[in-house]
């Protein structure tokens, strides 16, 4: 095709929404001909707090035979998360972080890494809270929610995309009205790796395979936190990419906007210069002893 009939096209599809990331190729991954990539991305409206993930919500299927969405849970953590980040740089490949605002605040290091190496950061509570226990209910479970944005917040220095996923996917109605009041899209899941359960990276590969193959395609549900899925992604991403899989990357059309009120509590809490804070190894370091 003429390169000016190319842009026509590419000009039109773009005027249309449907100018998306192109795939990965092996020129485009060093050292890595086989990276898993991603297919193409798309960028999200939050107004109103849409759901997303078909084993809880059903509206809002936008995921075509072969894709899924990698996602990862309860983060930053030592260890665990950076090596989560470096499966994915390897591969060429994105995924979206439901980060905890404490762990955020405990390794703001680690969350600015997620950041900088192009990944969707979301929230998921300060605490991870089960939001749907009674002595959440109201202003608890609202705090929970907000502390979580404005934690995440402080310790990334830049506000998180207006992504949400409730602990333990327990989603009461009252919740999830605020968070249609808020601009939060809340996100479920399609494929469960049950890495919090098993500890052999073998099964949490087999059990996230299997599954996707008898949905055809999802969002995958897996812990940063969990060593367990740090140890299995290399090996899980190049079965992804062998079997034919293809990753969409989530985006997000603006970012969360935070609560002022909570905004000036997690600075009360967390005194310091965290936003210029370097690593803790770098600050501190073991010199005698284990």
């Amino acid at each position: 095709m003429p390169i000016r009939a190319i842009a026509i096209a590419a000009a039109a599809a773009a005027a249309a929404g449907l100018l998306f990331a192109q795939p990965v190729l092996a020129d485009d991954c060093p050292g890595n001909p086989d990276a898993l990539g991603v297919s193409r991305t798309v960028e999200i409206d939050t107004t109103g707090g849409p759901g997303f993930g078909l084993e809880q919500y059903k509206m809002y299927d936008f995921l075509q035979p072969g894709e899924i969405v990698l996602t990862f849970d309860d983060g930053p953590w030592p260890g665990n998360t950076p090596a989560v980040l470096k499966a994915l740089k390897d591969n060429c490949t994105k995924a979206t972080f439901f980060t905890i605002g404490k762990h955020a605040l405990w390794h703001p290091d680690i969350l600015k890494q997620v950041a900088a190496d192009g990944h969707t950061i979301g929230t998921h509570t300060f605490s991870h809270a089960n939001l749907a226990k009674g002595k959440l209910k109201g202003e608890p479970g609202r705090a929970e929610i907000e502390k979580g944005v404005s934690g995440v917040k402080f310790a990334l220095g830049a506000a998180p995309a207006p992504f949400f996923r409730f602990p333990y996917l327990q989603d009461p109605d009252d919740v999830v009205g605020y968070l249609g009041s808020r601009n939060l899209a809340i996100f479920s899941m399609d494929v469960d790796s049950f890495d919090f359960k098993h500890r052999d990276p073998k099964k949490v590969i087999k059990t996230v395979m299997d599954k996707i193959a008898k949905k055809g395609k999802g969002i995958v549900l897996m812990h940063d936190f969990q060593k367990s899925t740090a140890l299995a992604l290399p090996d899980l991403l190049k079965e992804l990419k062998a079997k034919g899989y293809k990753v969409v990357h989530l985006t997000a059309k603006s970012s969360a906007v935070s609560i002022a009120t909570y905004d000036e509590a997690i600075k009360n809490e967390f005194a310091g210069p965290m936003g210029d804070a370097k690593p803790l190894a770098s600050v501190v370091k073991t010199i005698t002893g284990k």
